[in-house]
């Protein structure tokens, strides 16, 4: 933490907005009196939420908030918190509130009343990406994610973000629990180690994924964890991520995936996801008859 030369002082902090969904048909289907009671009420109940994590609402804009938490952990077990709590609330006239929320941790100025600089700037930009009921962040947050945290990210997409040199690597937090995937609401321990894994072997490479390594990303970017040089994949063109003892190939590219299980018909994926199981093999933007050179082994031990 230091101190400017102006009243403000600069620390580490995540920046959080989360706006209701929709609100102006909100106002046609209710009417101004109750679709602005309706706002209000959500807009308390993720007041009341920031605080149990920590932190504070700095401003409240219309239908959104702007809020800051002392760390990415804190603002995605909030972010999460409020997507649980918003989605239980009971509709108003058979209409269901929904929120959108984006965050960004990082370094910013705080003053009094405000929040400035490039972390608010990128928390924004992630908040207009978000769809109804999703949570959107960037790679730079993830990193500092504590690893049961990070287990929740799922990568999306790598964005042009204006005033940005580089482009954001862009992920989804996923907060639903379903079959496959568990809400990280107030998780503390850690998930029991299990012996699964997959062994990747790209170009004489091999690559873990495991309780301790539970993702890889695959494609042309030379951030990727497995880079392909080939012109016909993305730069983030693919994710293998660890859910509890299953290992999920998550296609995120404009040409697609040919995955190949031994002794099965090559299967073609795109913006899909698929269980590996088994071994064989995946090739990035083309099948695997193109270019069996070109090509991502995968070994699954359960």
């Amino acid at each position: 933490m230091k101190k400017t030369a102006s009243s403000g002082t600069e620390r580490e902090m995540a920046v959080l907005f989360a706006d209701v969904s929709g609100s102006t048909r909100l106002y046609e289907l209710l009417g101004d009196v109750r679709a602005f009671a309706a706002i209000n009420n959500c807009l308390d109940l993720l007041q009341r939420v920031t605080a149990a994590h920590g932190g504070h609402v700095v401003k409240t804009i219309g239908d959104e908030i702007m809020a800051v938490l002392p760390s990415g952990d804190a603002a995605v077990q909030a972010a999460c918190e409020m997507q649980a709590e918003v989605t239980a609330q009971p509709p108003v006239e058979n209409t269901r509130i929904a929120i959108r929320i984006g965050l960004h941790f990082g370094s910013a100025l705080e003053t009094d009343s405000d929040v400035f600089g490039d972390t608010v700037n990128i928390a924004a930009r992630m908040a207009k990406i978000a769809n109804s009921g999703q949570i959107i962040t960037s790679d730079a947050t993830v990193s500092k994610l504590h690893p049961i945290m990070r287990a929740s990210a799922r990568i999306l997409d790598a964005l042009t973000v204006k005033g940005k040199t580089e482009d954001i690597c862009v992920f989804e937090i996923v907060w639903q629990e379903s079959e496959e995937t568990t809400m990280m609401v107030g998780r503390t321990q850690s998930l029991p180690i299990h012996e699964s894994a997959v062994r990747l072997v790209h170009l004489g490479r091999e690559f873990l994924v495991n309780a301790e390594r539970p993702s890889v990303i695959l494609g042309r970017d030379e951030q990727a964890d497995i880079v392909n040089q080939n012109r016909k994949a993305s730069r983030i063109h693919a994710k293998i991520e660890r859910r509890r003892d299953k290992f999920v190939f998550i296609d995120q590219s404009s040409n697609g995936s040919y995955v190949t299980i031994k002794g099965e018909k090559e299967i073609r994926l795109r913006r899909e996801e698929f269980v590996l199981h088994g071994n064989g093999s995946i090739s990035l933007g083309h099948s695997y008859a193109e270019d069996p050179g070109d090509v991502v082994e995968f070994f699954c031990v359960y």
